[in-house]
C-alpha cells in the first residue's frame, strides 16, 4: 500500500508559502494570460484566467509539480502513486518523467480517454476502477496492492500552495478584481486561490461553478457540513463528486462565499462561446465558470473566470461545437 506523503492537518497558505510555491514551479508551469472576454451581450466586466493554456492543458500541473519538489529525495523510493481523473496525474507523471521518478495513477472509469492517453504517454501506469473505488482512495488514501508515496490531487498541503500561486497571478494583472468564479471537483483549487485572493483583499468574492449534475459544494453550505448527494456522470469530468472532502471543508468554509449550479446546456454553450470568441478550447469544467458568470445577472464588477483546463475529448468538443449538449 501507498504511504501518504503527508499527514498534518491543512489550512489556508500565507503569502511567503505561496511565494515559495511560485519559485518552486517555475520551470514547470507558465504564468499564464488574463484575458478580457469580447461577448456582446455579456453581463459583466469579465476576465478569463487561461489555465488551458499550461503545458498539458490545466493548471494541476503547478499543484503536482509543487507537490513533487516539497517532498524529501528519500519519499521517492517506490515512486509516486496518485487517484486522479485526469489532469492531476498528467502533472504528476510529467514531474515525475522530469525527475526520474515512476509514477502511478489510479483513474475512475469515468475519466475522459484523452486525458488517461496523456497520463500513458508521459509513463504513468494506469490502474482503472470503478469510480466509486477511485471515491474511497480519494477519501481514504487506501491503495491496496500499489506501492509508493501517496500523491492526493486535492487534499495535500503543497497542492493547495501550487494552485494558490493562480490567485497571487490574479491580483497582479487585475487588482481590482472583485469577483472570481472557479470550477470545484474537490475544492483544491478553490481553497488555494480563495486563501491567496483573501489574504491581500477579503472584500473579493469568490464562487464555485458547479453543474446540475453534481453539486456537493451547494448542498454542503446548505446544510452547514459535508453531505452526501446524487452525483450523477456527465461529459464534465473534472469537477463535483459524491461529496466535498471532510478535510478540505474547513478551508472551503473560509474561501467560498457560495456556488452556483449551471445546467449542463449552459456549460456546452460556454464551450461553444470560448472557442467561438478566442479559439479557447476549455474542457466542461474549464467552462463551467463562464457558465456560472454569464448567469448570475448584470454588473459592472471586474470578474474572472478560471479556466481550469482545456483536454477535452474530441468527439465530445465536436458534439458541443454542432450545437448538441453530450
Amino acid at each position: 500500500m501507498a504511504i501518504p506523503a503527508h499527514t498534518e492537518p491543512l489550512r489556508l497558505p500565507d503569502k511567503s508559502e505561496i511565494e515559495e510555491a511560485r519559485n518552486r514551479i517555475s520551470g514547470f508551469a507558465v504564468r499564464t494570460p488574463l484575458i478580457p472576454l469580447y461577448l456582446n451581450g455579456a453581463p459583466s466586466n469579465i476576465y478569463l484566467k487561461l489555465e488551458n493554456l499550461q503545458p498539458l492543458g490545466s493548471f494541476k500541473i503547478r499543484a503536482a509539480s509543487n507537490a513533487i519538489q516539497s517532498l524529501p529525495k528519500s519519499s521517492f523510493a517506490k515512486g509516486v502513486v496518485t487517484a486522479s481523473a485526469g489532469n492531476f496525474g498528467q502533472g504528476l507523471a510529467h514531474a515525475a518523467r522530469l525527475m526520474n521518478l515512476s509514477c502511478t495513477a489510479i483513474v475512475p472509469d469515468t475519466a475522459a480517454q484523452t486525458k488517461i492517453n496523456s497520463m500513458e504517454r508521459l509513463g504513468a501506469r494506469i490502474i482503472r476502477v470503478k469510480f466509486e473505488d477511485w471515491w474511497h482512495v480519494l477519501q481514504s488514501r487506501e491503495t491496496p496492492g500499489v506501492e509508493g508515496t501517496f500523491i492526493h490531487p486535492v487534499a495535500e498541503q503543497a497542492v493547495i500552495e501550487g494552485n494558490a500561486t493562480i490567485g497571487a497571478e490574479i491580483l497582479e494583472d487585475l487588482p481590482e478584481a472583485q469577483t472570481v468564479y472557479l470550477p470545484v471537483g474537490g475544492g483544491g483549487l478553490a481553497s488555494g486561490v480563495g486563501a491567496a485572493l483573501k489574504g491581500q483583499n477579503p472584500d473579493i468574492r469568490v464562487f464555485a461553478a458547479e453543474s446540475e449534475m453534481s453539486a456537493p459544494v451547494s448542498a454542503a453550505l446548505e446544510a452547514g457540513r459535508p453531505v452526501r448527494i446524487d452525483h450523477k456522470l456527465s461529459f464534465i469530468d473534472g469537477m463535483g463528486g459524491q461529496t466535498v472532502l471532510e478535510e478540505i471543508w474547513p478551508l472551503l468554509q473560509h474561501t467560498v462565499d457560495g456556488a452556483v449550479i449551471s445546467p449542463l446546456d449552459d456549460i456546452a454553450a460556454a464551450v461553444r462561446t470560448l472557442m467561438e470568441a478566442h479559439h479557447v478550447v476549455a474542457e466542461g469544467a474549464g467552462a463551467a465558470s463562464v457558465a456560472a458568470a454569464l448567469s448570475n445577472g448584470p454588473s459592472d464588477a471586474p470578474t474572472v473566470c478560471i479556466i481550469s483546463g482545456g483536454n477535452i475529448d474530441l468527439s465530445v468538443l465536436c458534439r458541443i461545437m454542432q450545437g448538441h449538449t453530450p
